[in-house]
């Protein structure tokens, strides 16, 4: 079945993921993965830092308490959501985000696809795919990956074609089971030229730039022509730090968001050591809050 083909059957079955179709059928499918999806700007947290060591039924029930809309599950922390789960797994963590009321945004792989050892990036490809599955059927939209480095002696454009050609075959593969692939901007590759550079060749319509607040977004010209590289093709995750960051316009991004009319989260990836970190999610939210008003008058 052709690409065109399999978006045609998903439409006319109103949803249901050809993955659903071919796979046990889990509490989710591809319609319901898209209506999790926020209708305007939402907060969600990704468990880099912050969540990294709370297990699932403790991340949810400090989500509920902090005002966190929705969660990137980051790999190999606590929380234990792996491709290793068996089917009745999956459907267990399905069924506790959709008890807390919490949106499972994705997974927040570590896959990268820079190495010019190409059986390291076909081992990539691999185990993405695996993470693709897994967000699907647990309920997610989408799996974080990395571009990240360059090499001695392997020029840029190589490497960045590399990448390109690797996100073209995921963004093919997780249109069948209704997922983003979202490149996090990233690495040694995260100034925005690099990131704009790579999407020229990933021109797969399922392939995302994940923004994700470095410091190189206010090199060259500054926020705004970095952003406006990129801000075509954004998916539904944007990574911030903690907003109240001195050495970032936060405010202003929310702005830029705001005026281009950006539908989707920003996902909390906070890594500052705090004594309390539900009263410190709290603020984050808060200041989340004020941001997204003031940004909208």
């Amino acid at each position: 079945m052709t690409r065109t083909n399999r978006r045609d059957a998903l439409k006319s079955l109103a949803g249901v993921s050809l993955a659903a179709l071919a796979a046990p059928t889990f509490l989710t499918s591809l319609a319901q993965a898209q209506e999790a999806e926020p209708s305007a700007i939402a907060f969600g947290l990704v468990t880099y830092m912050w969540g990294a060591d709370w297990d699932l039924p403790t991340l949810l029930k400090n989500c509920k308490a902090t005002g966190v809309q929705g969660v990137e599950l980051r790999t190999t922390h606590k929380h234990m959501v792996e491709p290793s789960l068996n089917d009745e797994q999956r459907q267990a963590v399905a069924s506790q985000f959709a008890e807390a009321g919490i949106t499972l945004v994705g997974i927040g792989s570590d896959e990268r696809f820079d190495n010019p050892d190409p059986e390291k990036v076909k081992a990539a490809i691999e185990k993405t795919k695996d993470f693709i599955r897994l967000s699907h059927d647990i309920g997610g939209s989408g799996v974080k990956v990395k571009p990240d480095r360059f090499y001695d002696n392997v020029p840029r454009e190589k490497t960045i074609e590399q990448i390109g050609k690797a996100l073209n075959e995921l963004g093919e593969y997780a249109a069948g089971f209704g997922q983003q692939v979202r490149l996090e901007v990233h690495g040694q590759c995260s100034e925005l030229p690099t990131i704009k550079a790579i999407m020229e060749i990933a021109t797969d319509e399922n392939v995302y730039v994940c923004w994700n607040s470095n410091a190189t977004d206010l090199k060259g010209e500054g926020l705004k022509a970095n952003f406006d590289l990129v801000r075509s093709r954004f998916g539904s995750t944007v990574h911030v730090r903690e907003l109240d960051t001195a050495d970032y316009p936060f405010a202003e991004l929310v702005k830029l968001l705001v005026t281009s009319k950006y539908e989707g989260w920003v996902l909390l990836e906070a890594a500052s050591k705090q004594e309390d970190r539900i009263s410190a999610l709290t603020k984050q939210r808060k200041l989340f809050d004020d941001y997204l008003a003031a940004a909208s008058k």
